[in-house]
């Protein structure tokens, strides 16, 4: 009963927060597109994509925000969410590792964020994803 109970409220709330944030930051990217590209192109390890990570980056989190709108896909989603936000956060770790100053590619507010930040934001929405990932599926179960 209560398995249901957080099911019916945590994946919905975790899905829902997550597609506010990648609708926005891809909404961001795609407003900006010249700017985005430019902080794409003086990222280390980035430089030489940045014109495909231009529209892939966007591409890939409006793919996720329809996964996670439509029940039957959410957990694919909820797994897309984690695995896109852990793909970002180890290359945060990695940048800040190499020591080079770099700006963030990121649209809009969160792109104020320093690195160390963003470590912390993805690391939040990370939780909350596996947090949902794991009701989901003992729901399923």
């Amino acid at each position: 009963m209560v398995s249901k109970k957080i099911y019916r409220t945590l994946v919905p709330t975790a899905s829902f927060l997550l597609v506010l944030l990648f609708v926005y930051t891809a909404t961001s990217k795609l407003l900006d597109l010249d700017t985005f590209e430019w902080r794409l192109a003086q990222m280390p390890h980035l430089a030489a994509h940045a014109d495909l990570l231009q529209w892939g980056v966007p591409f890939s989190e409006l793919t996720i925000t329809g996964l996670l709108l439509f029940p039957k896909f959410r957990t694919l989603g909820l797994y897309a969410s984690f695995a896109l936000l852990g793909l970002f956060t180890i290359y945060i770790i990695a940048v800040l590792a190499s020591d080079h100053p770099t700006p963030c590619s990121c649209g809009g507010i969160i792109s104020t964020l320093g690195w160390r930040e963003h470590i912390v934001f993805n690391g939040a929405f990370m939780l909350m994803a596996l947090g949902a990932i794991l009701q989901s599926r003992r729901q399923i179960k």
